[in-house]
This record gives structure tokens, C-alpha cells and sequence, in this order.
């Protein structure tokens, strides 16, 4: 009756809103099955992304490591082998103090005015005083590329000099009502990201001040005209310039980072004089910018003992490299006058890839640091050396370099076997700690302050450490760089310690974005981020992700391949009955043992191991099948060869030591094509073998040197050498 609706009406309506909700319900179920699969995917994205960066991350601190195990090595020569001997003379000048202390033989020794600039020449040219314009010009010279003439590098640096000794050691600035303070962290040699800094940001000026925040040099190829620029501007602008001294501003990190190297390339003639010069302008570069009273910026970081009260009154040119501890003076123990060793000594060298001790910290128990490799020199074989008396130790050590000459007694001090050395305090020990802290250290998740084993220099530090040292002057906020980050900055301690990188692509393209910071009067840091790269701004993240893995992964195919026999032993000793198979588990701890890089091998095992046999690996196949080669060298000894390709760095780290004293005029005759002799080549060997501890026979050492004594005139090219032995990976080309 009325308006009411039929039975089968009602049967129809109800037909239609089942039909209509099927299809919403799939849909639903659709949706949530790719967001699933998509967070599955991104999830998975993140994991290679991280694997990544902990390969690269691993094997840059590893580097670190066998740096600093290697002038341990040199400076345990220098404390107990006699001026006398020829192994000991040979790394002596890096152990020197800064020489020409007086200012008129500085000026007569790094004279630029002898030096002609000749009509060829089409760089810029420099006026002194430098003013802004010249250094715009700079700036432009080095975009396209153009090499400044020597007499203008030397007289720019031997301006910069001169100011940056009346600098105090903590720079005070404030940021103005109008003004904004922009801070730079790392740049290592990557002028494109320099220059896109000033594209973004604009050039340094009285209004827009800056803070480089160190590493200006090493790894990248124009670690110079970085520094040329910088401090041409800091002379036109030394107010609102400042340049604070990173770990890398030291003259015997850039042996092996390559910045010698790069000096020497491009100045053939003076590169000797301009590296001079520059090892006395890094030691005279403030340690610290403190902005308001408020954020203090350091490159490191800081401990527990820092004082920056301490660091104020530091003598900082006398620490030309923070590698260099100074040597202890004499102390009693049990009524009688003994010997102190020093860090050095007391690290001693040793074999394999290892954890080092701190240089200012030694380690009274076991620190925890569970998300870094964890790596230990003290194992039994050394503890049982250094029961030896230090007669017999000096003793081994002689006869593994292959040096019969006698050494003569051990003197009652050091200054009396150095006549380089003086008396030391204990003043200058705590001020050189104070710098090793601010240069070296890193910031770690838990509570403390542990040796910073990992790179070797410096601490750990947690955040009470943070809330202390910042309470304890005031300060709201520890500004430091010293660690690549993806985004470029990173906050930790509760949003206290804020790290600023500024080289994108550090690892690879796409590896990471540089980045750094604008801060006005409030004191609240605002974040720009680049990438440098045009190809790298227009790959996506799984491309670029893809890339970066692709480079980090050639990069642990090499340090697995030079370490293949120590990894065949590792992996026999789980395979008694020599099968050639061996479980994934073990071959994954053995694969740990060997190298040390605290890296998810299991979670590496598809990228590296083509197949397994129910969950067994064929390591003798997967050793053949690392997709590396090498060059082939006439060689009568193999063992020679892997020495070479393990320790490659360290190598030309002594090439360069030795060819940056001893052939002074083979330099100027030859034009840097830095040559050594072949006693010089002999002796670089003994030294590496005795680092290692290991034997390598005079006869491999002379096969050697024919074979790449090509047109056999008696010297070796260095920088041919390194390329001979260059390992190819063969995955690249295919």
C-alpha cells in the first residue's frame, strides 16, 4: 500500500550493492598487496644501500688504520735505532721538526721573486695585496681549468703564513642581526663542489662569512686550487674567513692520501718548496670556531678530557703532524729511573689488518662499539714480544730488514740517541692529546669514552660525554665533519652534535649528497643539499643505488683477491679433508677473520658466491672466479707479488717518503718523474718486510726491479711502477 517496494524490488537492490562491493573489495586487497610488495622492495632498496655504504665506509677506515700502523712502525725506528743507521736516516726528515724557524730563512728558502713568470704563461696573474677581485679571478682560472704560476702559489702561500700566525687558536665570531654565518665541512679535493657551494651560497665576503670546517685536501684532484682559493680569500676577508685544521692537514696523511702526489704533478720545479711550505701554513691553522659563545665547531670532535681552555693556550705550530707524539721524559718506577715507552712503541709493529691502538687513548678493558669492525693488536704473539728484553726486539728487527750494521747500546735517554729531540713535559703531552681529540675523534651511541680503535686516532665519545664538556663552557652546540654522511648532515646525542660533509660522491656518483649549513642569530642551523653531479641528479634512487653498490663491490673483490692465500689457509682449516667444500657459516667467519672489516657476509654471499650445494661453498671455485687480474711480471718469487698488491698504499707511502728527501736532484734533473735507485728500491722493501714481518729475499727484490726498469737505465718511476701493478677488474670491461 502507498509507497512500499515490492519483494523482488528489494532482491534487486540488495544484487546491486553486493555487485558494487566485490570490486571495492579487491581493490582494497590490491592496494594493500603493492604497498606490501612496494615497502618489501623499498626495505630491500635500504638494505643494499646500507650493505653499500658500510663496504665503503670499512675499507676507507681500514686504509686509515695501516697508515697509522705504518708510522708506528717508523716512528719505533726513530726512538730506538741509531742516528747512524741507514734504515733510520731514511724516514728521519719526517720525524723533523719544522725547520727554518727563523723568518728571514724562511723568506730567503721559499723566495718567490727568482722564479720568472714568462710571457707563455696564460693563467691568471696576481697583485699583492689580494684583493677581491683577483681572488674572483681565482676562482674563474680554476673553473676552466688553468694552473697558477708557482711564483704566485709561493708568494699566496707565503702571505697566508704570516696572517695565520697572529690567529689565536679558537676563533670567536658572532652572527649578526643581518648576516648569516655559513659552515662547510669536508671537501677533499672536490673543487665542483667548492664552486657549487659558491653558485648556491655566493662568494665569501664581510657580509657573508664563512667556516671551512678542514679536509680541504687528499683523495680528490684539486686539493691545491682549493686551498689557493681559500686562503685567497682569507687574506682579503681574515674576519669573516675561517679555516679551521682537519685530520688531513698533515703532512704525512697526505703521503698516502694523495695530495704529495698531486703537489708534485702539477709543480715539477717548486712542488717541494710549495709542500714545504704548506706542512708550516697546516700547522698554524686554528683548532676550533666558536660562534656566539654558543656552537663550537671542531673538524673531529671531542673526549672527555677535553679543555678548551687548554686548547686556547696550545702551542699549535709545533705539531706539524698530530702523528707525531712527543716523546716522553724519564719517570721513576720502583725507585729506579726507567725508560718511558711511547703510544708508538707500546702499539708496536705487527702483522695482518688489525685494530690499532688509539694514539691518545690505551684501552684498560674491553670497550663495546657494536656497530663498528672491532679489530686488536695485543693478541698473544705480540704480548709475548715485548717480554723479550728491548735488546733482543731491536735485534729481530735488524735481521728481519736484512741490516747488519751494529747499532751500538741503547742510550739512558731518547734525547741523547735523537739529537733531534728535545725535553719534553708532560704539559706537551696533554696539549698534544687536546689536538689529537678535536681532529680524530667520533661520536658513538652509547654512554662513555673509548679509544677509537677503528681509525686509530682519537676517542669515541657517547652523549654524556656531550652534555659534560658543552655544560662544562656554556655551549649548546658541537659543530664537527670528519664522517661522510649519505644526506650530507647528521644530528646525534639528542640533536647536540650536528655532522656537516660537504664532498658529494665521496664513495662513488651517487653515493651521497654534500651539504652545509646557513645560521643566523637564533643559532638554529638550516640545511642546504647538493649533489655535484649532473649524471648522478638524473639517475633514480634505484639506478643510483645500483651504481654505488656496483663500485663498493669491485672494491671488496680487490681486498678479497690480494688476500687469497691467507683466505685458501682460513678456509682449509675448516676443510680437513681438503674437499674443496666448506659450510656458508664458515666461510663467512673465515672470510671475517682474514679481513677484518666487520661486513654481513652471509648477507654478501648472493654478490659474491655464484652458487652453493646445500648450503656448502666451493671456495676453491670461488677463488678462481674473483673477477680480478693482474698484470704479468716476469717475477721468480710469487710472494713478492701478493706483498705488493696487500700493501700497495703502504708502498708508495715510503716511495714517497724516501723520494721526498733523497733525490732532491734527480728531481731537478729529471723533472719529478719521481725516480729512486735501485738501493733505494731495496731498501723500501726491507722496511715494508719488516712492517709486515715478513722475509723477502734479496734475489725477488733485484727480479723485481729489472722487470720494471724498462729502459734500464738504473732508476724506477714511481708512478710507472704503481701502474704496472695496478689490478684490473675484469667485470668492469666485460
Amino acid at each position: 500500500m502507498g509507497c512500499g517496494m515490492g519483494k523482488t524490488q528489494l532482491q534487486l537492490k540488495k544484487c546491486d550493492r553486493v555487485s558494487i562491493s566485490v570490486p571495492a573489495a579487491t581493490a582494497i586487497r590490491a592496494a594493500l598487496l603493492i604497498q606490501r610488495w612496494y615497502r618489501q622492495y623499498a626495505a630491500r632498496l635500504e638494505m643494499r644501500r646500507r650493505c653499500t655504504w658500510k663496504i665503503f665506509q670499512s675499507i676507507e677506515y681500514a686504509g686509515e688504520q695501516d697508515q697509522i700502523k705504518l708510522y708506528t712502525f717508523f716512528g719505533f725506528l726513530m726512538d730506538h735505532f741509531t742516528p747512524a743507521s741507514s734504515e733510520r736516516n731514511l724516514i728521519s726528515h719526517i720525524f723533523r721538526k719544522n725547520e727554518f724557524c727563523h723568518d728571514t730563512e724562511w723568506e730567503r728558502y721559499f723566495c718567490y721573486k727568482s722564479i720568472e713568470v714568462t710571457d707563455s704563461y696564460t693563467g691568471p696573474h696576481l697583485t699583492f695585496p689580494m684583493t677581491f677581485c683577483g681572488v674572483s679571478k681565482l676562482v674563474e682560472a680554476f673553473k676552466h681549468k688553468q694552473q697558477l704560476h708557482a711564483q704566485y702559489v709561493l708568494q699566496l702561500l707565503g702571505e697566508t703564513w704570516r696572517l695565520l700566525r697572529i690567529f689565536p687558536n679558537i676563533s670567536q665570531i658572532s652572527a649578526y642581526h643581518n648576516k648569516q654565518i655559513t659552515i662547510c665541512g669536508d671537501l677533499h679535493g672536490q673543487l665542483e663542489d667548492l664552486l657549487l657551494i659558491f653558485y648556491k651560497n655566493g662568494l665569501p665576503s664581510s657580509e657573508k662569512p664563512y667556516v671551512f670546517n678542514g679536509d680541504f685536501v687528499d683523495r680528490g684532484k684539486n686539493s691545491l686550487e682549493i686551498l689557493l682559493i681559500l686562503f685567497g680569500f682569507l687574506l682579503v676577508y681574515p674576519n669573516d674567513v675561517h679555516l679551521n685544521r682537519g685530520n688531513h692537514e698533515d703532512h704525512i696523511v697526505n703521503l698516502r692520501y694523495g695530495f704529495t702526489k698531486e703537489v708534485l704533478g702539477k709543480y715539477r720545479v717548486h712542488g717541494k718548496k710549495i709542500l714545504k711550505l704548506l706542512q708550516k701554513i697546516f700547522s698554524w691553522l686554528p683548532l676550533a670556531t666558536v660562534i656566539d659563545n654558543k656552537v663550537l665547531i671542531v673538524h673531529g670532535g671531542i673526549s672527555d678530557k677535553t679543555d678548551l681552555d687548554a686548547i686556547a693556550r696550545v702551542d699549535r705550530h709545533k705539531y706539524g703532524s698530530a702523528l707525531t707524539p712527543p716523546k716522553p721524559t724519564k719517570h721513576a718506577v720502583n725507585g729506579s729511573k726507567t725508560q718511558t715507552i711511547n703510544n708508538r712503541e707500546a702499539c708496536g709493529p705487527v702483522e695482518g689488518r688489525r685494530r690499532v691502538c688509539s694514539l691518545t687513548y690505551c684501552s684498560s678493558g674491553p670497550a663495546h662499539r657494536h656497530d663498528l669492525p672491532r679489530r686488536s693488536l695485543h693478541n698473544a704473539h705480540v704480548s709475548s714480544q715485548f717480554n723479550w728484553s728491548l735488546e733482543k726486539e731491536l735485534k729481530k728487527r735488524r735481521r728481519m730488514a736484512g741490516f747488519d750494521q751494529s747499532y751500538g747500546e741503547l742510550r739512558k735517554s731518547d734525547s741523547d740517541s735523537d739529537p733531534e729531540s728535545g725535553e719534553t713535559t708532560e704539559t706537551d703531552v696533554g696539549e698534544w692529546k687536546q689536538i689529537v681529540d678535536v681532529l680524530w675523534s667520533d661520536p658513538m651511541a652509547q654512554n662513555g669514552c673509548i679509544p677509537n680503535e677503528v681509525r686509530g686516532g682519537g676517542c669515541y665519545w657517547g652523549p654524556d660525554v656531550t652534555e659534560e664538556v658543552l655544560g662544562r663552557h656554556n655551549l649548546q652546540l658541537l659543530i664537527r665533519s670528519h664522517e661522510c654522511k649519505q644526506d650530507g648532515y647528521e644530528f646525534c646525542h639528542n640533536r647536540r652534535v650536528l655532522t656537516i660533509f660537504s664532498a658529494s660522491n665521496y664513495y662513488e656518483v651517487g653515493s651521497n649528497r654534500g651539504a652545509y649549513i646557513r645560521m643566523g642569530p637564533d643559532l638554529v642551523p638550516h640545511f642546504i643539499q647538493y649533489q655535484a653531479s649532473r649524471t648522478c641528479r638524473e639517475l633514480t634512487l634505484r639506478q643510483s643505488v645500483g651504481w654505488t653498490e656496483r663500485s663498493a663491490l669491485r672494491a671488496l673483490r680487490e681486498q678479497l683477491f690480494v688476500h687469497k692465500s691467507d683466505l685458501i689457509s682460513a678456509f682449509q682449516e675448516f676443510d680437513p679433508n681438503n674437499k674443496g667444500m666448506i659450510s656458508l657459516r664458515h666461510w663467512a667467519s673465515a672470510t671475517e677473520r682474514v679481513l677484518n672489516l666487520g661486513l654481513p657476509w652471509r648477507l654478501l654471499r648472493p654478490q659474491h658466491v655464484s652458487s652453493t650445494q646445500c648450503g656448502m661453498v666451493d671456495y676453491q671455485q670461488w677463488i678462481r672466479e674473483l673477477s680480478i687480474t693482474e698484470p704479468k711480471q716476469e717475477i721468480s718469487d710469487n710472494s713478492i707479488l701478493e706483498t705488493m698488491y696487500k700493501n700497495h698504499s703502504n708502498l708508495e707511502t715510503i716511495f714517497r717518503i724516501i723520494d721526498t728527501d733523497h733525490s732532491e736532484l734527480r728531481f731537478l734533473n729529471f723533472y719529478n718523474k719521481s725516480l729512486i735507485t735501485f738501493e733505494e728500491f731495496r731498501q723500501t722493501w726491507k722496511l715494508l718486510s719488516s712492517h709486515l714481518q715478513t722475509e723477502i729475499s734479496d734475489k725477488a727484490i733485484a727480479d723485481l726491479a729489472q722487470s720494471i726498469d724498462f729502459n734500464k737505465d738504473g732508476v724506477i718511476d714511481i708512478n710507472e711502477f704503481m701502474e704496472a701493478f695496478r689490478l684490473v677488474d675484469i667485470s668492469a670491461h666485460t
